[in-house]
């Protein structure tokens, strides 16, 4: 089981609910995904078993983010993973997907941390202001939705071919 001292521990009942004992109430998947993006640890115990099923319980929030918003992943990506199981290069692939994402979620914090940066230093008009602060937290929901479906098509290449 998951080291849950320094975690928020979220019960699964059998009825399907999550109970959120920090905060003494009732949550949605919804909820659980705010605890993600807020960068706050968690972990998702069966009520039942006392089993750490907080991996299940993010690729469901996955699953109902890749029906309610533009899919990350492609057809063709999904069935690729789907062959790596099973396969001796399954855990290369693993490690080749957790460091890639990593590395594309720690670039999205540098870039965000250094945007806020720039606007708090930097003496602009106020109209200017406002504009770039819109536009941050216009990136940020991108961000939120889990980025654009991979292999898609650049913006660069986007205005060659309008052009």
């Amino acid at each position: 089981m998951t080291d849950t001292a320094a975690k928020r521990v979220i019960k699964k009942y059998p009825n399907r609910r999550l109970y959120d004992t920090n905060e003494s109430k009732y949550v949605t998947l919804a909820d659980v995904r705010r605890l993600v993006l807020e960068d706050i640890p968690f972990c998702v115990i069966d009520k039942k078993s006392n089993e750490d099923i907080t991996r299940n319980i993010l690729l469901q929030i996955i699953v109902e983010q890749e029906d309610t918003s533009e899919p990350i992943f492609t057809t063709d990506v999904l069935q690729q993973m789907i062959g790596f199981y099973g396969n001796s290069a399954s855990r290369l692939a693993g490690d080749f997907l957790r460091n890639s994402v990593n590395v594309l979620y720690q670039q999205q914090k540098n870039l965000q941390s250094q945007m806020s940066n720039a606007l708090n230093m930097a003496p602009m008009p106020a109209a200017f202001t406002e504009l770039a602060k819109r536009n941050m937290e216009m990136w940020q929901r991108v961000q939120e939705s889990f980025f654009r479906p991979v292999g898609t098509v650049q913006p660069e290449a986007d205005e060659k071919e309008k052009g």
